[in-house]
């Protein structure tokens, strides 16, 4: 795997994380609020989606047709989605200051070991271009 690949999939996940950040912290503000129903921010689902629709083909009819190759999966994004399934207060509310405060320090490790990796990767960058200079 290349270098560049691996960063922008480090960068990728920083991305993700602060936008979950985000969205935990909205539901921790909303915890009084009538009907609020918890939010999270989901990566995963829309690319197994993406994965499960890769055996499609296409018949081309003519040896001039534009080749289309569905195996190659469309590019995804996080989606905020309502979480199902959570016990609901008597104004219809369903957010736990507990799982929510669970959640956001979860994402926060995972947030902070991601920002550690980008760093080092960029230390170990930096190095090689600094050898690189003094060799010439």
């Amino acid at each position: 795997m290349e270098a560049s690949h691996v960063s922008g999939l480090l960068f990728n996940q920083l991305s993700f994380r602060g936008e979950r950040q985000k969205v935990i912290s909205g539901n921790i503000a909303n915890i009084n609020t009538p009907d609020y129903k918890t939010k999270d921010l989901v990566f995963e689902d829309e690319l197994q989606k993406a994965k499960s629709k890769d055996d499609l083909q296409l018949a081309t009819t003519h040896q001039n047709h534009i080749p289309f190759d569905l195996t190659q999966p469309k590019k995804t994004g996080p989606q905020v989605v309502n979480v199902p399934n959570l016990i609901e207060k008597n104004d219809g509310n369903n957010v736990s200051l507990d799982k929510q405060m669970s959640e956001m320090s979860k994402n926060s490790v995972l947030f902070n070991a991601l920002q550690a990796s980008i760093k080092k990767d960029s230390g170990w960058m930096k190095t090689v271009i600094d050898s690189s200079s003094k060799s010439q």
